[in-house]
This record gives structure tokens, sequence and C-alpha cells, in this order.
């Protein structure tokens, strides 16, 4: 799913909003996870999954075409934990009739 797509299905559901208000309020709750993200802090959204950011180490690793080794930076990279109850939404079984 795109942001856009995104937007459209919003705008559908929520009547009184245009595409346009709808668009500002999805840019400004992304906008506040990044800010929030880029402070360290963690987002957690019940039902949903939590994201945060995790430092990863600088290595030596070997590029595969060539076998070169390759020094890799550290970095920080965006870690998601799946909730709960969206997690099993995902894995019910379906039911054998």
């Amino acid at each position: 799913m795109t942001k856009s797509v995104l937007i459209e299905k919003v705008t559908e559901k929520v009547e009184g909003l245009t595409k346009k208000q709808v668009e500002t309020i999805i840019n400004t709750i992304f906008d506040g996870m990044k800010d929030a993200l880029g402070r360290g802090e963690k987002i957690e959204i019940r039902g949903f999954g939590n994201f945060r950011i995790k430092q990863r180490n600088a290595k030596v690793a070997r590029n595969p075409r060539t076998g070169e080794k390759v020094e890799v930076p550290a970095k920080k990279v965006l870690h998601f934990k799946l909730g709960k109850p969206f997690h099993d939404a995902l894995n019910e079984e379906p039911s054998v009739k």
C-alpha cells in the first residue's frame, strides 16, 4: 500500500474531510513519528506494533561478486515488532469445512 492509497482509503471512510485534509493529517503523523525516532524514542501503537531505532556496529563484509572485503560503517536502522493482535490476525488458520 502506498501513501496515496492510504489517503484514498481514509478519505472514503471519513466523511467531511477532503483529500487534502487527510493528506495533511497523515503527513503530520508521519512527521511526528520521524521526529520521535530521530530523538531515539520508541513508538508504540497498541494492536499494531512498535517502532524503534537500533544501532548496527561497523563490520567487514564481502562483496559477493568479487569476493573483495568491504568495510561497512556503523549505522542506525529501524526495527519494527508486530503487535500480538495484528500478528494473530495475519496468522489465523483458515477454517476447514
